[in-house]
């Protein structure tokens, strides 16, 4: 096989992996009823005039299945970080005890899965169209490339078959992290 498309092939891969990794990485972002320190990944908090993720300025673990606990390594930090976790936007309300934060994840409501399941959908949406996106920006780079027309058709093979392998990783997370959101 030409180096070219060996390229343009390897680069679909990495391209389409990411687009996994990123889907991975939003799933870990949808709660799924017992409390994780992800939820709070998504948490900027305004650190000495520059926004920073809460896990460089606090401490983030989880107490029990309902609790995440935010121990800041700095006292003066609690009110700044209480903030964050509430202008975030996650539907948490944080309590400080002074030393530390606490945040009772409550129990999901049957609405509430329906709405988290939606959300882990659309997500997994947006990742098969990055897959579809670049199996095209691969075939355009695939046609354009100085190739025979037998190899250009082999080489829309192989990138039509990691397409159809990656859809269908999109696919089996979709239905872990469904049922997952959906067990009560």
């Amino acid at each position: 096989m030409n180096e070219e498309v060996i390229f343009i092939i390897d680069t679909t891969k990495e391209g389409m992996e990411a687009a996994i990794t990123h889907l991975v990485k939003e799933f870990g972002n949808i709660r799924a009823g017992k409390a994780s320190p992800a939820m709070l990944g998504s948490v900027m908090v305004d650190y000495y005039g520059s926004l920073t993720p809460l896990s460089q300025v606090a401490n983030v673990s989880t107490a029990d299945a309902q609790t995440i606990t935010v121990q800041p390594w700095e006292k003066s930090m609690i009110p700044v970080i209480e903030k964050g976790i509430i202008v975030s936007n996650l539907g948490f309300n944080p309590m400080n005890n002074g030393d530390l934060i606490m945040i009772n994840v409550p129990a999901l409501t049957e609405e509430r899965r329906k709405e988290l399941s939606k959300q882990a959908k659309a997500e997994a949406e947006h990742a098969k169209i990055s897959v579809r996106n670049i199996r095209r920006d691969s075939n355009n780079d695939v046609k354009k490339a100085d190739i025979s027309d037998d190899e250009k058709k082999a080489a829309e093979a192989d990138i039509q078959q990691l397409t159809d392998t990656y859809i269908k990783k999109v696919d089996e997370l979709y239905a872990v992290k469904d049922t997952e959101i959906m067990k009560i």
